[in-house]
């Protein structure tokens, strides 16, 4: 599916540790993801990104931008309907660096979708609630189906990723409202949102 009408959802990886498990969650995601005709999916690592602790003066709500990498981060969230955030969970919480990067902007998160796929010890799901606390604040839709993993259980050894293959049906479900809520928040912004 292709077009100017087309949703559009990042696949966003919320984690930059280094040997950190997000990657082969992420890909998970992504690969089952694109499988689909209802959206076009990216996957966006935050890794690539460079993003070092706030460093903007002025408060993101106000749109104005002083720093390169703040405005690539800009353009490229601002480019997508919705999200479905890949977090681990640390210290019952979100990790720092996904934190930090949707502090960084304001005006892109507004009116748009975001589902959950979380993994950890309790399976990412604490890191999840306090994200839906963060991205209300920032008129973000979340939507209710999300998917977790345990790291005893989806993970051979705590290491190598196998998920359990049911965790894909709870995938398109909530792929299916990321979408559906992605494409009616449309119509709540104004042009060059």
């Amino acid at each position: 599916m292709r077009g100017k009408n087309v949703i559009k959802v990042a696949i966003l990886l919320g984690s930059t540790r280094p040997g950190r498990k997000g990657e082969a969650v992420a890909k998970w995601v992504f690969d089952l993801a694109r499988q689909r005709t209802d959206a076009e999916y990216e996957l966006v690592d935050l890794q690539d990104y460079e993003l070092p602790l706030l460093d903007e003066p002025i408060p993101a709500s106000a749109g104005k931008y002083s720093q390169a990498h703040t405005k690539a981060w800009s353009a490229k969230i601002a480019s997508f309907d919705a999200y479905v955030f890949v977090t681990p969970e640390y210290n019952h919480g979100v990790p720092g660096a996904l934190k930090n990067a949707i502090d960084f902007l304001h005006v892109e998160w507004n009116n748009k979708a975001a589902g959950f796929v979380s993994y950890g010890s309790a399976g990412g799901v604490r890191a999840v609630e306090q994200l839906r606390g963060v991205l209300a604040e920032l008129q973000v839709a979340t939507v209710r189906a999300q998917v977790w993993f345990s790291l005893f259980q989806d993970f051979e050894n705590y290491s190598v990723f196998k998920p359990d293959a049911a965790k894909a049906k709870g995938l398109s479900t909530m792929l299916d409202q990321v979408v559906a809520w992605g494409a009616a928040l449309r119509s709540v912004r104004t042009p060059g949102d």
